[in-house]
């Protein structure tokens, strides 16, 4: 597969042009100040101005953007990030990439399959919860008896294709998760932050490929270059057996770094969700 702006790449270099790209274009110049001017062709900052918010020249910032072999400082990516009005996530990711685009590159490495370790998998068997554990890449690798139940014919999957992305880019899935679309949203951003710790991954490299060939929605949010690093969350799901499911999810890491999480839902005490939660418990196969 031939590098494009949609599959990873081995050059971080390109990784931070694209997200200082894309971040730039999206702020509009009275976002950050600046008047627009009556001939403007353009609707985000231009590079020019985006320097000058920075306090670089602009023939800097603009070999940044290129992807040239330019190794900013941290008190410059500071100042970017303050002048594209960054959140927290952006600007961890931001210096992210600017550490491995300052990092040499180095011979290929092995990689070796994620695995759920025996203890783990063991506990997730006596869990009355819902959990799944989740790799790096949002492949799911385990699953508690209730989370079988919950997820459905999503566990009689080929192991490659078990990917949370993946069962929600499905054009059923609507039906499933009323909210889908956002939860795309935030799983791509999640996903774009695991990457950028390690383009060259075989597995990331594979999955973002085949998402990008098969989903034009992933196709456009992965282009965007967002990113998030949530830990918790809220899921709401439509099951056929018991309905509407208000869940609140929160991600646990488990040894290993990088190494899997495990994701555990849960519903407020004494609400019709827990009642729902209960009675799907209670369903043949569940427990």
């Amino acid at each position: 597969m031939t590098d494009s702006p949609l599959t990873p790449t081995d050059d971080p270099r390109r990784e931070l042009a694209e997200f200082l790209r894309t971040r730039r274009t999206r702020l509009r110049p009275q976002d950050v100040g600046l008047e627009p001017g009556p001939r403007r062709r353009v609707a985000g900052l231009r590079r020019e101005e985006l320097a000058l918010l920075a306090g670089v020249s602009s023939d800097y910032y603009q070999r940044m953007e290129q992807g040239r072999d330019v190794r900013p400082s941290e008190q410059v990516l500071d100042a970017l990030a303050r002048a594209l009005n960054f959140t927290a996530e952006e600007r961890r990711h931001l210096h992210s990439l600017a550490v491995a685009a300052r990092t040499p590159a180095r011979a290929a490495r092995r990689y070796e399959p994620e695995e759920v370790p025996d203890t783990t998998a063991r506990l997730l068997r006596t869990m009355p919860s819902p959990a799944l554990v989740v790799g790096r890449f949002l492949d799911v690798l385990a699953w508690s008896p209730l989370a079988g139940t919950l997820l459905g014919e999503f566990t009689r999957l080929a192991v490659p294709e078990r990917n949370l992305l993946a069962l929600l880019l499905h054009p059923e899935a609507d039906q499933t998760c009323p909210e889908r679309a956002a939860t795309v949203a935030e799983l791509t951003a999640m996903l774009r932050a695991q990457v950028a710790a390690d383009p060259g991954h075989p597995r990331a490299v594979e999955l973002v490929g085949e998402l990008a060939v098969h989903s034009d929605e992933f196709a456009t949010l992965w282009a965007r270059h967002d990113v998030e690093e949530t830990t918790r969350g809220r899921m709401r799901v439509m099951h056929p057996l018991v309905g509407e499911l208000n869940l609140d999810w929160d991600a646990y890491p488990l040894p290993g770094t990088p190494g899997p999480m495990m994701v555990v839902y849960t519903a407020a005490e004494g609400s019709p969700d827990a009642e729902r939660l209960q009675l799907l418990a209670s369903l043949p196969g569940a427990s």
